[in-house]
């Protein structure tokens, strides 16, 4: 009971202090006080005038099943400010890339609001399912779609060659279904789960059909999101230019390599942090770049003298970092094997791929310096 008082008594202070502060009575005070708190900008959120469309598609808001579900979706992604904030910071990162590529796919920029709903434009989002990256791509659609997904290299996190990918599908899906709002459905329910809803309804008709809940809800977001982004100022999110994040810019290091090399050649060469190659290239998951063609993303202006300061660190690298191989022997163990070549045992668990877990026995073969 205590904690309650505590809770009440300056509630009740407030109101009381509210209602001397205005001249006219308790009645009119009370009423001035609940006119500052109502939630009237809001309202004015969900309140349509204007004529809405999605990648050319009247979404007829007169409609009272429609304009809920579109109020719906409004007022759920109003309400979560922070993300929205997040959006805009965002778009004005990633949007001009998705916008080009877009255009040159002869694709509705309306889809550029996609990867905002499926990831909030982060290209770690995952989810439980599986799907990875700024598109949500799922390990063999993906693949499917021509993103190399291994244990080196999972293109689902580039956004050039995701948002390539994703035009590809989207594209695909279109021609199937004849309708973008019908190929959002199937990107989010699947090709075979959506068509099985058309025959068994005998309907094409996005707006009418009864599909997954998840699915009316997902493109319904994309459709808000659209709308928020586009005149944020209407929903109360008055960012200026300075706000936004800066637009990603870089400059492109090309690699034919005979070999594997840790990535942290490319840092020192650029002379930045490893961080920062590995924050502008999210697709490459170790330490190291594979042999063979590579192209890497760097700061701009940071590919002045690269060549040159890569050749050098490049020739001096295998004295450096020179790999040799361990025999494992009856009773030894990854500490002691890591104490016997003078390095720290998580230099020896990641140049192996081993996790603290791993179990070694004699006659095994590790990679040592």
């Amino acid at each position: 009971m205590r904690r309650y008082r505590f809770f009440i008594f300056p509630c009740a202070m407030v109101l009381l202090l509210s209602v001397f502060s205005f001249p006219g009575g308790c009645k009119e005070s009370v009423n001035k006080l609940f006119q500052i708190n109502q939630i009237h900008p809001l309202m004015d959120s969900i309140r349509f005038s204007e004529e809405i469309k999605f990648c050319g598609i009247r979404i007829n808001h007169d409609d009272p099943e429609i304009r809920q579900r579109l109020e719906k979706q409004v007022l759920l992604a109003v309400h979560n400010r922070p993300q929205v904030i997040l959006w805009m910071k965002r778009s004005a990162r990633y949007f001009p890339h998705i916008e080009k590529i877009l255009n040159q796919e002869n694709m509705p920029l309306d889809l550029k609001y996609v990867p905002v709903v499926e990831s909030g434009l982060r290209p770690h989002s995952g989810s439980s399912k599986g799907a990875v990256g700024f598109w949500q791509f799922l390990k063999d659609t993906g693949q499917r779609y021509g993103l190399r997904i291994d244990g080196n290299i999972d293109e689902r996190r580039n956004i050039f060659k995701s948002t390539l990918a994703a035009c590809y599908y989207l594209k695909k899906l279109n021609v199937e279904f004849d309708s973008y709002l019908l190929a959002l459905s199937a990107y989010n329910m699947g090709e075979f789960g959506l068509n099985t809803e058309i025959e068994a309804q005998e309907n094409r008709d996005f707006f009418s059909l009864y599909l997954p809940l998840e699915t009316q809800q997902y493109v319904f977001k994309i459709i808000a999101a659209k709308m928020i982004l586009e005149n944020p100022e209407k929903y109360g999110f008055l960012l200026k230019p300075s706000d936004l994040y800066p637009e990603f810019r870089f400059s492109k290091i090309n690699f034919n390599l005979n070999t594997k090399i840790p990535l942290l050649l490319v840092a020192q060469a650029a002379t930045i942090p490893f961080k920062t190659v590995k924050d502008m290239n999210p697709e490459i998951r170790g330490y190291h770049l594979d042999s063979g063609k590579v192209t890497l993303l760097i700061p701009e202006g940071k590919e002045k003298g690269f060549k040159e300061r890569f050749a050098l660190l490049h020739s001096e690298w295998p004295k450096k970092y020179q790999v040799k191989i361990h025999v494992v022997k009856p009773g030894e163990s990854l500490t002691r094997i890591a104490k016997q070549y003078n390095m720290p045992l998580i230099t020896l668990l990641r140049l192996n791929k081993f996790s603290f877990k791993k179990v070694i026995h004699p006659g095994d073969r590790l990679q040592v310096r």
